[in-house]
């Protein structure tokens, strides 16, 4: 199994479901319904997500940033990514 180490420490292994518990999980949801990544969502229950691929838990990891961050926070992580020269 495929082990995906993300930006923030957070490791997943590719065939996981991996269990968001936050006030935005409909919006994260939504997101992902939006990108065709595998999840469901069931009042008072956390989002299940089920990682089938490095993409999925890239998105994944990107799409929960831009609901935990703030707008101050994403403003500098865009300065900054813009700076980088890849």
């Amino acid at each position: 199994m495929e082990e995906v180490v993300l930006g923030s420490g957070t490791s997943l292994n590719v065939g996981e479901i991996v269990e968001v518990h936050c006030t935005y999980k409909w919006q994260i949801y939504q997101r992902l319904q939006e990108l065709a990544i595998p999840c469901w969502c069931a009042t008072n229950q956390p989002l299940r997500v089920h990682i089938v691929d490095v993409n999925s838990a890239i998105q994944l990891w990107s799409v929960s940033r831009q609901f935990k961050m703030s707008r101050h926070d994403l403003i500098c992580w865009l300065e900054y990514c813009w700076e980088q020269n890849f």
